[in-house]
């Protein structure tokens, strides 16, 4: 029985056809629904040289960045009438979105295939897959 879902999300189209899917998911079994987000400093991604913590408004930007993309999500599930929760860290998106829905109980992780933020092709995907505890939907986006 799916009690819990979870969804990472970074905003991108790729990751908006995961939170669709998670929050169909959610509706058909009368689950809750956790909406996960990483970050890792922003501009720090552009300057490799440099890190948040050398520059900490860089973290910070970026936080509020992933806050704003969680409070969108989590407006389309209270629209829905679907019971949310939200949660961020700052980390690898893999390894986060992993560790959260760990932590948030969930029986359920949905990630899109292409990965969060267009890194790599399919790395958060296959962390979330490979580490996950929980059963993984990873979504076709293209």
């Amino acid at each position: 029985m799916i009690k819990t879902v979870a969804v990472g999300t970074d905003g991108s189209e790729t990751a908006g056809k995961a939170v669709s899917t998670a929050l169909e998911l959610a509706e058909r079994y009368g689950a809750g629904l956790v909406i996960l987000s990483a970050f890792d400093g922003g501009a720090a991604a552009s300057v490799p040289r440099l890190s948040p913590t050398a520059y900490p408004e860089w973290a910070s930007n970026a936080a509020e960045q992933a806050e704003r993309i969680l409070a969108a999500a989590e407006e389309s599930a209270a629209a829905r009438g679907i019971p949310c929760s939200t949660a961020m860290a700052q980390g690898e998106p893999g390894a986060v979105l992993v560790e959260l829905a760990e932590r948030h109980g969930a029986d359920l992780l949905v990630v899109g295939n292409k990965g969060m933020e267009r890194r790599v092709l399919g790395s958060v995907p296959n962390t979330v897959t490979h580490k996950a505890s929980c059963s993984v939907l990873v979504v076709k986006t293209g």
